[in-house]
């Protein structure tokens, strides 16, 4: 059960990709949203994503996990594009294995610019919240969407959000496989306004109504259309070429299914084309759908895209920090 659930909107600009830029705007807000929502704890968990968040396949000789963690930085140079003093790191144990000289882990090696992060972490502390650690965002949706599923072997959440898309593959509720795409939603927007010279707003309710066409077409929202499909399809082309790559270097744990779910994949026509594109089923994910949640301001039922908006926070909710 949710006992609280609140969000406040953010000011354009005070935050970017999932990094804060403007402090003292998100430390505001913040306040307001703690105040508004009536929470009363102040421990936090922070969820990170976003281009300078980087998760890769990593395998190291078996050892206890805290002497794994602190070898890290003398062995993982070559996988980062930053340098290693920049990063934070950690390590996410999936399995271990006889390897071909003894037994190894396989996991995640997980690294997030230190910039970013300690940005993120400052401005929840100036609002008087602890926070109690950072965590993934892609595991975070594996806890909220994983239970859901019903299929058999590996599936992939696919979540498309404004500025990012996490693309997860999860066996029986731990994550395999992570990788964060720099494209959502907002991209599609930023496209249309920017080559039909609109306000932002109006951009916004042209690609809801227009999505990805339908027999109501209109002449008049061809333009809108096509630079959808560009933009679209790019995103689209990633997603693909990311399962690709899974599947190549994991060829005996084939993908089952996507789910998909986030504030982009409410985009009309585009589960259809994602199933069209990859050969797999889609399942569009509730995650919250099952989920005892407070009353609303005159009992008002919140709206899907509303929902989804909190499957990350609740995803992050139900984790805990090895």
């Amino acid at each position: 059960m949710i006992t609280r659930l609140h969000q406040v909107p953010l000011p354009e600009n005070a935050a970017r990709r999932g990094e804060v830029v403007e402090l003292s705007t998100v430390t505001s807000a913040l306040k307001r949203l703690w105040s508004a929502g009536g929470f009363k704890a102040k421990n936090v968990v922070l969820g990170m994503g976003g281009s300078r968040v980087f998760a890769r396949d990593f395998t190291v000789p078996r050892q206890p996990l805290n002497l794994i963690r602190e070898s890290l930085p003398f062995q993982v140079q070559d996988l980062l594009p930053v340098p290693v003093s920049d990063v934070l790191l950690d390590f996410y144990p999936i399995q271990e294995e006889e390897g071909e000289q003894g037994p190894v882990v396989k996991g995640l090696l997980v690294a997030g610019v230190k910039e970013a992060i300690t940005a993120n972490v400052t401005a929840a502390m100036s609002a008087g919240l602890r926070p109690l650690h950072v965590d993934l965002i892609p595991f975070a949706l594996s806890r909220a969407i994983a239970p859901i599923r019903a299929g058999r072997g590996p599936e992939v959440i696919v979540a498309i959000g404004a500025n990012t898309t996490n693309v997860v593959v999860v066996d029986h509720g731990v994550p395999q496989f992570v990788r964060i795409i720099p494209n959502g939603g907002e991209d599609i927007t930023r496209a249309i306004a920017s080559r039909l010279q609109w306000a932002p707003e109006q951009a916004e309710n042209a690609k809801r109504a227009v999505g990805m066409g339908g027999p109501m077409l209109r002449a008049e929202d061809r333009p809108v259309l096509e630079i959808i499909y560009e933009v679209t399809g790019e995103l689209l082309g990633s997603i693909r070429s990311t399962l690709s790559y899974y599947t190549g270097t994991t060829p005996l744990q084939p993908v089952q299914r996507i789910l998909l779910t986030g504030g982009g994949a409410q985009l009309s026509g585009l589960a259809n084309a994602l199933g069209e594109l990859t050969g797999l089923p889609v399942t569009v994910a509730e995650p919250l759908s099952n989920i005892a949640l407070p009353r609303t301001k005159a009992d008002q039922r919140l709206s899907r895209e509303q929902l989804d908006g909190f499957t990350t926070a609740f995803g992050l909710a139900l984790g805990s920090h090895a």
